[in-house]
């Protein structure tokens, strides 16, 4: 399973929002677009599993907040079972930027009926 399953079968069901919204901005070289995983009217919400990859999380958050004028989410899918070095680092970033975190265990949304709103 990978952040796109995780990112279709969550976004709407615990955030009732819609994934994969463009957004167009203008920098001072030019203009360029961001994509955000999962967005709803009061909020821009980061996916990533627990790995590497995942550690540009809240600056992608932060930035759709920015660009947005709504609050930056990050959710962190944990793969392992385990609360290991890439979430504690994620975790201790978005606690000193303030932007909120939620750990939630693939093993748990694997079975998709346990996910409020997602029929299985």
């Amino acid at each position: 399973m990978n952040e796109a399953f995780f990112i279709s079968l969550l976004c709407g069901a615990l955030f009732g929002g819609s994934a994969e919204t463009v957004h167009e901005f203008s920098y001072p070289g030019g203009a360029a677009s961001i994509r955000t995983d999962c967005e709803n009217s009061r909020r821009v919400v980061e996916f990533g599993l627990d790995k590497r990859s995942s550690l540009d999380s809240i600056q992608q958050a932060l930035f759709a907040a920015e660009i947005t004028g709504k609050e930056a989410v990050v959710v962190l899918i944990d793969t392992d079972g385990r609360f290991g070095r890439y979430e504690w680092r994620i975790a201790r970033a978005a606690n000193i930027a303030g932007v909120p975190i939620r750990i939630i265990p693939a093993a748990l949304v694997a079975d998709s009926d346990s996910v409020p709103g997602a029929g299985g």
